[in-house]
């Protein structure tokens, strides 16, 4: 086994294998440190190097080499070297620099939070919250697309799309033939297909959990509910699908399931891809073997009103002496 190397971020050393990347380095220490991410995942191949998001201050090359690189790098695509010092969180120019990259970010990118169905889980909501600036210096008419049907089950908001080819990659890599791409160059790219409703294959609804923003949406769920509102739990199924296990997530009122999706890790990351039987067409919770309410960070709205255990505590607690002192001042009353 090779040598292990020591890399410091933000005054936190860790030991990782060779050719791992700053990025995995950051998740390995975990909390605040690790930059963020709209097109690098881990689960596919030669994503990364897009969106700029993830960008470090490599102050120190290697103990062989101490010099510092001179630009800022995407810690995605950066590999780590022994002795290696980054900053993230710890210097003001990354920080300066993130705040543009959002900027751009958000140059096309509408302000429909309040009808999109990706609020409450929308990477892009979580970056302008944290790096965004008040108000944008572009000042030219933003560009704009009609939606379109791309495949059923599948509508592609265009307006929201940032180019971070997730979707590009999934169908490459986990469909027997992708039928949707980037169409056109520079400021006219754009995903789409030759022809509408051409996505249809069995893996195909795994677009929509990779998009980090509302770009790729489940028609199914459309304006249905906030996902604030309904109740997120594990549970699986016999699939008979060779590639797909069963193993979900649910989003479910009541009897009704509004929505499936893939179980996603710490980093918000599809754990296995899951068949589009699994996802559109087992919609009640008989069809399901509930196993426990999925976790959810505290950081996050989803986890508002959300108990991780099937028997919610009480919203109010009954205080005796509250309870007495209101039938005192009600007998005050009732004297009168």
């Amino acid at each position: 086994m090779a040598d292990l190397m020591k890399v410091t971020i933000d005054g936190i050393t860790v030991e990782v294998a060779p050719g791992t990347s700053i990025l995995n380095a950051a998740r390995e220490i975990g909390g605040d440190i690790v930059p963020p991410a709209m097109c690098y995942y881990s689960k596919l191949e030669g994503s990364g190097g897009k969106c700029r998001t993830c960008i470090v201050k490599v102050s120190k090359g290697s103990e062989k080499d101490p010099r510092p690189m001179p630009k800022l790098v995407a810690s995605c695509r950066t590999t780590v070297m022994d002795g290696m010092e980054v900053q993230n969180i710890t210097s003001p120019e990354v920080l300066e620099a993130r705040s543009g990259v959002v900027e751009m970010l958000l140059i096309n990118h509408p302000l429909d939070c309040p009808v999109c169905d990706q609020a409450g889980e929308c990477d892009l909501q979580d970056l302008g919250y944290e790096h965004g600036l008040q108000k944008t210096r572009y000042e030219f008419e933003r560009r704009t697309f009609e939606r379109i049907d791309i495949g059923d089950k599948i509508q592609l908001h265009m307006n929201r799309c940032i180019l971070c080819y997730r979707c590009v990659f999934t169908a490459d890599q986990i469909t027997n033939k992708r039928v949707h791409g980037i169409l056109n160059r520079g400021d006219h790219s754009e995903i789409s297909t030759y022809i509408q409703t051409a996505v249809d294959n069995d893996f195909s609804g795994n677009v929509i959990d990779v998009c980090p923003v509302g770009a790729l949406t489940d028609r199914t769920f459309r304006f249905k509910n906030r996902v604030w509102f309904t109740k997120p739990v594990d549970a699986h199924r016999n699939c008979t699908h060779e590639k797909c296990n069963g193993k979900v997530t649910l989003w479910y009122k009541g009897e009704d399931v509004l929505r499936v999706t893939a179980r996603k890790d710490q980093f918000g990351e599809v754990e296995e891809f899951i068949c589009n039987e699994c996802r559109f067409d087992k919609k009640a919770t008989s069809d399901w073997t509930i196993e426990h309410p999925t976790h959810i960070s505290d950081t996050s709205v989803i986890a508002s009103n959300h108990y991780e255990t099937f028997k919610p505590l009480p919203v109010i607690k009954e205080n005796p002496a509250l309870q007495q002192a209101n039938k005192v001042e009600l007998e005050k009353t009732s004297k009168f």
